[in-house]
């Protein structure tokens, strides 16, 4: 039986994003297979709305989970294997080393972001936009080359209304740009760094104690403007202040600094980046599976009840196609690749 996929746009809510429907079969294992065998059509479903893709029930990957990283495959040439990046033994799949757990329950047990304060905005709806929404991000962007794409598994969500994740599209921030502003961030870098290092917005602006880091802590340059390797298209690629470094940064070769003129920068391109016309708010149910394009979209979660209710979660991340502007590098972030 012959396999399809249609492709429904935009995400509901939203000026961007798609949900795949399946047509001729259901279920995980048929999304697999009919994936294989027109390997092109997830990925340029994907890439034609502009990096957010919801495929929903797939509830069968819960019981079979090398489902998820078989479909995983299908968009790079290489799906992390966390036993060998250094992640915490905790939040990795205890049988399928590919799949990063994210849950608030053992072992794991990762709390949930805090409720923005205020809880909502003043017409009574979630904030989105950033800084009055907080932890605004793209995976692992402190890495180079950075990852290309992450999918994401509901095993066990929490009621609607709570637990969403936020999605920005940075592909329509950036052409809503003055064309002033793009000229000014054309050739700018971004530093990025793991949170662990010590060097958030927060740390550095209440002068917290920093400590040496290691060749492979260290802050690396990222475009503050990506072209994308499959589309052409050009997007914003920034955190806000988790994943910047606020001492030697935000901006390569701007005032350095939480009150710098790189910081002031940062958090104007991030609250353009996040406001509520390119930001797509996903209410998850058992079974969906979300992908994301880590090179032009940011994403964020949201508060929950965890004192109540468990969550969890399974992520994989795929590599591969990062820019010719990364070519020929090798893995930044591992102690063992340093020269």
């Amino acid at each position: 039986m012959e396999i399809g996929f249609r492709l429904e746009q935009p995400l509901a809510g939203a000026s961007f994003g798609g949900r795949i429907h399946i047509e001729g079969a259901s279920g995980a294992l048929a999304v697999a297979e009919g994936a294989e065998a027109n390997p092109t059509a997830l990925t340029e479903a994907l890439a034609s709305c502009h990096g957010v893709m919801v495929l929903p029930g797939m509830d069968a990957m819960a019981e079979n989970p090398a489902l998820l990283v078989r479909l995983s495959r299908l968009f790079g040439a290489e799906v992390e294997n966390y036993r060998t990046t250094h992640m915490a033994a905790n939040m990795v799949h205890p049988e399928v080393p590919e799949i990063f757990v994210v849950s608030n329950i053992p072992p794991v047990f990762r709390a949930p972001p805090p409720k923005p304060n205020p809880p909502l905005t003043p017409e009574g709806t979630l904030p989105v936009q950033f800084p009055h929404r907080r932890g605004w991000h793209t995976d692992q962007s402190y890495r180079r080359p950075p990852p290309d794409i992450s999918l994401f598994l509901a095993v066990l969500p929490v009621p609607q209304g709570q637990g969403q994740t936020l999605f920005a599209d940075g592909i329509a921030a950036y052409n809503a740009l003055p064309e002033a502003t793009k000229q000014r961030i054309a050739t700018l870098d971004g530093l990025h760094i793991a949170s662990g290092a010590g060097r958030k917005y927060d740390a550095v602006k209440s002068g917290a104690p920093q400590r040496d880091l290691a060749p492979h802590e260290r802050p690396v340059r990222q475009p503050l403007v990506r072209t994308h390797p499959v589309t052409g298209e050009k997007s914003l690629y920034l955190c806000e202040h988790g994943q910047m470094d606020w001492l030697e940064g935000p901006i390569a070769g701007l005032e350095p600094g939480p009150d710098g003129e790189g910081g002031r920068l940062l958090v104007e391109l991030a609250a353009h980046y996040t406001h509520k016309r390119f930001v797509y708010a996903h209410e998850w149910t058992k079974g969906d599976l979300v992908v994301w394009d880590n090179r032009c979209t940011l994403h964020a979660a949201t508060w929950f009840d965890a004192e109540h209710l468990s969550r969890v979660m399974w992520r994989t991340t795929v590599w591969g196609n990062p820019g010719t502007e990364y070519a020929g590098e090798t893995k930044s972030w591992l102690p063992d690749m340093e020269a």
